[in-house]
């Protein structure tokens, strides 16, 4: 006969498994935070709604008319893809039934992007501009904010701790005010829905954003890629480890449990953390955006992005600058990459301060490429006036330009500033020049006689006066290509 004691110590056992084994069989259907109360869907794409159950089970999402089922793999995850919605506006519902119901209220209709970067985009709006006055207009309730939590990983996340607000003078001020401004312009212009997503993080590298299996099978990146596994065989700290530099940390663990959302484009300020490795970014910042752009799977989704503005002090002689490779490269990927924007604030940074505080101009520039590229609204230049070539005349350089859009306006006096020349020794020296009557700009110095090369806005901080007659600055150039400063760093 089983003794008492031990008769109980095994029904005790046999009640711990099957009440194990009972959360096993009805776990509830979960959802990834993307989906939550005063959500935005985007308009006119199929929406992927994606979460996890038991294996096995039959989970039905239902919005509006539209019913879809999927059955849960055996890791537990499920996903459905919504049928295109063109009807902005709502509110809606969303409803996902399993063992469990979970009910999405307050959906939204309308368009999304992403606001991602470091700190300049990280930089919230209690900290810019105008501050108070910007929050007490902040009642928009159209207009949905989603910030994603700082996680430096290795691990793919499936999932954050987050969930979308109602823009109000309450939940703005900490959101990002690149994000917040871009998306007011958007919503006052077009009146609709607009769903914003910050997952910008200070000081992080572009490195950081992609996948990093993709960095390591990039032969253009190998040095990189070498490199970090170097110091990880090291075991350097676990700042470092978990940190926003590391290959692949903000990807997994910030970027994967948002990827596949539905979305309109993506919005990026973020290259001050690479400037020492300028040349290399000319590969690895298009790079960033073409894996993005394959793992969400919508296409070549707008991407639009904030060159680096004017930093430290003001340069007036001529000289190397590693900010201003970084611009270079930033600006090269226009022509890379379709579908591709890039706001120029070379006149609104501060010298003394790496985080500007004019934030709506940064924004402002930001959505007139949205607005005309992606929206085609009609009427409204977006693009900065853009080196084209050069001829040289004598001791002379005549510079052609493109998108001069209103003839030139230079700032604050008639002459423009800004232009260095160099001949064949390379050495370059401040220039003077003058607006000819086609557009094109001469530029000659009396101290060279046979010039070869032309340089703008070439510093961290020049001093430059070039806008086109609708008021967007010229674009930082260079005609030469003699060997920059970050040539060798990788």
């Amino acid at each position: 006969m089983m003794r008492p004691r031990f008769l109980s110590q095994v029904l005790a056992f046999v009640g711990v498994v099957l009440i194990h084994l009972s959360g096993i069989a009805w776990a509830d259907v979960a959802l990834n935070n993307m989906f939550g109360d005063h959500m935005v869907l985007q308009q006119g794409i199929k929406n992927k709604v994606w979460g996890k159950a038991d294996p096995s089970e039959t989970v039905t999402v239902t919005f509006g008319p539209q019913t879809h089922s999927a059955t849960a793999g055996a890791d537990g995850l499920w996903q459905v893809l919504l049928d295109p919605i063109q009807e902005y506006g709502g509110p809606h519902t969303l409803s996902i039934q399993g063992k469990n119901t979970v009910t999405i209220s307050d959906v939204l209709i309308g368009e999304v992007w992403v606001c991602a970067g470091q700190s300049n985009m990280q930089w919230s709006l209690n900290n810019t501009n105008d501050a108070d006055l910007e929050k007490a207009a902040a009642t928009f309730p159209t207009i949905r904010l989603l910030s994603v939590p700082q996680v430096g990983t290795q691990e793919p996340q499936w999932n954050f701790n987050g969930k979308w607000a109602v823009c109000s003078p309450d939940t703005v001020g900490g959101f990002s005010a690149v994000g917040y401004l871009f998306g007011r312009q958007l919503q006052q212009t077009l009146g609709v829905p607009i769903g914003l997503i910050n997952n910008a993080w200070g000081g992080s590298s572009a490195e950081a954003w992609i996948k990093r299996d993709k960095i390591a099978a990039n032969e253009k990146l190998k040095p990189l890629h070498q490199r970090w596994t170097k110091m990880e065989a090291e075991k350097p700290d676990s700042g470092q480890m978990k940190g926003n530099a590391r290959p692949g940390n903000i990807h997994a663990g910030v970027l994967t449990p948002s990827i596949g959302y539905g979305i309109r484009g993506a919005i990026w300020y973020q290259g001050e953390a690479n400037a020492g490795r300028a040349y290399q970014y000319r590969e690895l910042f298009p790079f960033m955006i073409k894996t993005w752009r394959e793992e969400w799977g919508i296409g070549d989704f707008p991407f639009y992005w904030v060159q680096l503005a004017d930093f430290q002090a003001e340069k007036t002689e001529p000289g190397e600058s590693d900010w201003a490779e970084l611009r270079e490269a930033q600006t090269m990927t226009m022509k890379a990459l379709p579908n591709t924007g890039e706001a120029v604030i070379i006149d609104t940074g501060e010298g003394k301060d790496i985080h500007p505080k004019n934030k709506q101009d940064v924004a402002k520039r930001l959505a007139r490429w949205a607005l005309a590229e992606t929206y085609k609204v009609p009427g409204i230049p977006c693009r900065s006036p853009l080196y084209k070539g050069i001829e040289k005349q004598g001791n002379t350089i005549v510079v052609a330009f493109e998108n001069v859009t209103g003839g030139w306006r230079p700032f604050d006096v008639k002459e423009p500033r800004g232009f260095t020349i160099a001949g064949a020794d390379k050495k370059f020296v401040a220039a003077t020049a003058k607006i000819l009557a086609d557009g094109r700009i001469a530029v000659m110095s009396e101290a060279m006689a046979e010039p070869v090369a032309v340089r703008y806005a070439w510093a961290h901080n020049p001093v430059c006066n070039m806008y086109s007659g609708v008021g967007l600055p010229l674009t930082p150039f260079r005609s030469d290509d003699f060997p920059g400063v970050t040539a060798a760093n990788d």
